[in-house]
């Protein structure tokens, strides 16, 4: 099963436009962040939840208080909107980033999307099984639903993944918000990168596990959207996440909060260091500077 955290293969540039907004309008600044905080943001998986997949029911009172002072409650994770319904039912928040910065939700509105097309989805498939083989493991996030071809079932190794559908990807009808591959050879991932130049390229932390979107795809580019939607600033966000995909969330964000089981350089770069997710560091935070 793929986790949450990855790390770039190909280019950290920065593009300024996502959506139609500018990310040069935003102030990013940290000094007033911990006097006005109006949106919390939480990774899922290594952060709000525990090993086993579940929110704690500590974590889940704490995150009631915190809606009832005022704050939004807002998820950003690499998972498919499919695939973290459980705990969208358990947490009802406000904001969800999901696919990597791919789907963005306000409550029930969708503020930005970005998928490729079902040609451009069947063409990278076909690459893929050109270069990898054609029996390597796929997964497809589209807007309604989650595609698998694993040799397993991976609700068999995580209940929480949802309602995923088994398919071949022969002729597959829809567009694709994400591609994850299971591709044990560096090489191969970059060389297929480099047959298509409208994608973006991310590896799984602790795996042979690549996720591709469409170019400029980010939790941070999601950010923008939100804080466009909400009308706040991203130094009104206190955001919390442990591997490579949250670096950028956590720099961005007013307060960024690493996880006690974070990996080293999401860490280095935090403003605070919490307890670990299987020690709720999420509640044990929120507890002691907004509860």
């Amino acid at each position: 099963m793929t986790p949450d955290g990855e790390c770039a293969i190909i280019d950290f540039t920065i593009d300024y436009n996502f959506c139609g907004y500018d990310l040069r309008k935003f102030d990013f600044g940290k000094e007033h962040i911990m006097k006005s905080p109006k949106i919390l943001l939480f990774d899922l998986d290594g952060t709000l939840l525990r090993d086993d997949k579940t929110l704690s029911e500590y974590t889940l009172q704490t995150l009631s208080k915190c809606r009832k002072h005022g704050y939004l409650i807002g998820i950003s994770t690499s998972r498919g909107e499919q695939n973290c319904l459980v705990f969208l039912k358990e947490m009802k928040p406000d904001i969800l980033i999901s696919s990597g910065g791919a789907l963005v939700r306000r409550n029930d509105k969708i503020i930005c999307s970005s998928a490729f097309s079902v040609r451009e989805t069947n063409s990278f498939i076909a690459s893929a099984r050109e270069l990898c083989g054609t029996d390597c493991e796929i997964t497809v996030d589209t807007l309604d639903a989650h595609y698998w071809n694993y040799k397993t079932d991976p609700k068999e190794q995580d209940k929480s993944w949802g309602d995923s559908i088994y398919t071949d990807f022969k002729d597959f009808p829809y567009e694709a918000l994400k591609i994850c591959m299971e591709i044990p050879d560096p090489h191969l991932a970059q060389k297929l990168c480099e047959h298509f130049s409208d994608l973006d390229s991310r590896r799984f932390s602790d795996g042979d596990w690549y996720q591709f979107t469409k170019s400029g795809i980010t939790k941070e580019k999601a950010i923008l959207a939100i804080c466009d939607a909400c009308h706040v600033d991203a130094a009104n966000i206190i955001a919390f996440g442990d591997d490579f995909a949250d670096i950028g969330m956590l720099k961005m964000c007013g307060v960024g909060v690493a996880m006690g089981n974070a990996i080293k350089e999401v860490k280095d770069i935090a403003d605070v260091i919490t307890l670990s997710n299987e020690e709720d560091g999420v509640a044990a935070y929120l507890e002691k500077w907004l509860c």
